[in-house]
C-alpha cells in the first residue's frame, strides 16, 4: 500500500512504511546520482536537531512561566510532540533510519533536500511513536514541527562542522599513533648507515634514522596543524535562520541553541558574532582542507620513498616491506606495494577535493553558498581517507618494515658517495679521484684507499665510523687528530 503526499507542486505516491516523504522523493528523482551521503553528517544533523528541540522545550517553559494565566502570544507544541521529536532526533543521532535517507551526496539546493529528508524521517518516526502512521502531517509536520525555528542554511553547515570536528579528532589520534611507530623506527636505526640521494643519484652518507626523522617531523607538524583545525571551524551560525539575521527565530532560541549543542556534543563550538558572515563565507572549510592537503602531501612523499627503496628497481633489499596480497593474476609470485599505492591514490583524491572545495567556496553568491553539500561531501571524504591512510600505514606497512643494517652499510662503503666525508681531510680533487677508482675497480673505499694511499687506514676507519659520519658538521679537532 502507498500513501499520497502533497506539496504546492503536486502529489507523489510513497510506500506507507517509508519514513521519507515527498521532498526527499523529488530530490532523488531530480538528482539521480548514487554518491552516498556521509553517515557522520547524518548523525550530526540528528544531534543539531536534538539541540533545537531541547531548546524549544526550554523556550516553551520560559514562555509558560512568563505568561502564566495569560493568553500566549504564539502557539506552542504539546509536550508529547516535543518528546516524540526529541526521541526521534536522538535515534537519528545514533545513525538509525539511515536507510530512509535517500538524497545523494551531490545535489542542488544548498542542502534543502538533506534537511527535508531528515525532517521527514524525524516527523514520521515521531508519528509512529505516538501511534500514528507516516504522512499524518496534520499532527506532526516535517516543516512546522520537525524544522521549528530552523533553516537549512544554519542546520546543515552547523552539523557539517560537528561531523568534521568529530572526524578530525579521530584523524589527530591516528596521526599520533603513526608518528609513534615512525619514531620507534628512527630510534632503532640510530646507527644504521645508508646512502643519501639527491635527484635519485647517490649523494652523501646518511642514516635511516635521519630519513625517518624527517617523516617524524612532518607528521608532528601535521598533528599540530590538524589540532588547530578545531579553532577554524568551531564557529557556527545555528539560530541564524536563512541568511544569518535570525529572522522568524525567537531571540531566546538564538542565544540558547548553540550552548545546548555544545553540551550534547562536548565540543568547543561557539555561536558566531557575525552570523551572516558564518552563513555567507565558507573560507574556513578552504583553510581546514588546505591543512588536510598538506598532510596528504607528507604521506605521499613518505610512502613514495618507501615504495622506491623497497622496490626491485632499487634491488638491494635494504628495506623490506611485508607482503600483503597476491599482486598478479598472470605473473606467479608477484607482490605489489599496495599500501603505498592506496595512500598515493588517496592523496591525489584529496588534491582533487581541495581544488573542488576552493572553487565552489568561491561560487558563493551574495548571502549564501548553494554548493555546501558538495563542499561538505568532499571535506568529510578527505578526512576519512586520511584516517584510513594513517591506519593502514601503521597496521600494514611500518609495523612490519625491516631494514638490513649489514647490507645498507656495505652498500654505503662501496658507493663513491662516501668519499664526500673525506673532502675536509684530503680535499675535493683527491676525494674525486678516490671515487673514480671505486667506480672503475668496483672496490669499496677501504680497498681503493689501499691502492691510492690518500689517507691513513686507521684515520679512514675513524672518519667513516657511524658516529663521525652522522654528526652535524666537523670541527678543526676532527681534522687535526
Amino acid at each position: 500500500m502507498a500513501r499520497v503526499e502533497k506539496d504546492f507542486l503536486g502529489e507523489k505516491r510513497i510506500n506507507k512504511n517509508d519514513l521519507f516523504g515527498i521532498h526527499s522523493l523529488r530530490a532523488r528523482d531530480n538528482f539521480p546520482d548514487k554518491s552516498p551521503f556521509h553517515i557522520e553528517w547524518y548523525k550530526a544533523i540528528g544531534l543539531t536537531k536534538l539541540a533545537c528541540y531541547l531548546t524549544y522545550d526550554s523556550f516553551k517553559s520560559a514562555v509558560l512561566e512568563k505568561y502564566s494565566g495569560k493568553d500566549l502570544p504564539l502557539n506552542l507544541f504539546e509536550k508529547d510532540i516535543i518528546t516524540a521529536l526529541t526521541e526521534a532526533a536522538e535515534e537519528v543521532a545514533e545513525g538509525k533510519y539511515f536507510n530512509h535517507f535517500i538524497v545523494p551526496a551531490i545535489q542542488g539546493g544548498a542542502g534543502t533536500s538533506i534537511n527535508m529528508n531528515v525532517n521527514e524521517i524525524i516527523a514520521n518516526e515521531a508519528l509512529l511513536k505516538l501511534d500514528h502512521t507516516p504522512g499524518e502531517y496534520n499532527i506532526i509536520d516535517p516543516i512546522e514541527h520537525a524544522n521549528v525555528f530552523q533553516s537549512t542554511n544554519d542546520v546543515i553547515p552547523t552539523s557539517l562542522k560537528v561531523a568534521a570536528i568529530k572526524l578530525l579528532e579521530q584523524l589527530e589520534e591516528k596521526i599520533n599513533e603513526l608518528r609513534f611507530d615512525i619514531e620507534a623506527i628512527e630510534t632503532k636505526t640510530r646507527n644504521t648507515l645508508r646512502i643519501g640521494y639527491t635527484q635519485m643519484q647517490e649523494a652523501v652518507p646518511s642514516s635511516y634514522a635521519m630519513l625517518f626523522s624527517t617523516y617524524n617531523e612532518a607528521l608532528s607538524r601535521d598533528w599540530w596543524r590538524v589540532s588547530k583545525c578545531f579553532e577554524r571551524i568551531k564557529v557556527v551560525n545555528l539560530g541564524g535562520s536563512a541568511i544569518g539575521t535570525g529572522i522568524s527565530v525567537p531571540r531566546y532560541f538564538i542565544m540558547e541553541v548553540v550552548p545546548a549543542l555544545q553540551r550534547l556534543t562536548n565540543l568547543p563550538i561557539t555561536r558566531s558574532e557575525n552570523m551572516p558572515d558564518a552563513t555567507n563565507n565558507l573560507d574556513s572549510f578552504v583553510e581546514v582542507h588546505a591543512i588536510l592537503k598538506a598532510h596528504a602531501v607528507n604521506l605521499e612523499k613518505m610512502v613514495s620513498d618507501i615504495r622506491l627503496l623497497a622496490s626491485d628497481v632499487a634491488g638491494n633489499n635494504e628495506i623490506q616491506i611485508l607482503q600483503k596480497q597476491v599482486g598478479s593474476s598472470i605473473m606467479p609470485g608477484k607482490v605489489n606495494p599496495v599500501i603505498s599505492e592506496f595512500v598515493i591514490s588517496a592523496a591525489h583524491k584529496i588534491y582533487a577535493n581541495d581544488s573542488l572545495i576552493s572553487s565552489l567556496s568561491g561560487q558563493g553568491c551574495l548571502d549564501l553558498n548553494a554548493y555546501l553539500p558538495t563542499i561538505g561531501n568532499a571535506l568529510l571524504e578527505s578526512i576519512k581517507l586520511l584516517i584510513a591512510a594513517n591506519q593502514t600505514l601503521k597496521e600494514n606497512l611500518f609495523n612490519d618494515l625491516t631494514i638490513d643494517n649489514n647490507i645498507s652499510e656495505e652498500r654505503l662503503y662501496k658507493s663513491p658517495a662516501v668519499t664526500t666525508a673525506l673532502s675536509p681531510h684530503i680535499g675535493y680533487h683527491k676525494a674525486a679521484e678516490l671515487a673514480k677508482e671505486m667506480k672503475t675497480s668496483m672496490k669499496d673505499i677501504f680497498q681503493a684507499n689501499k691502492k691510492l694511499k690518500f689517507i691513513d687506514e686507521k684515520k679512514l676507519k675513524q672518519v667513516l665510523s657511524p658516529q663521525n659520519l652522522l654528526k652535524m658538521g666537523f670541527t678543526l679537532k676532527d681534522i687535526s687528530e
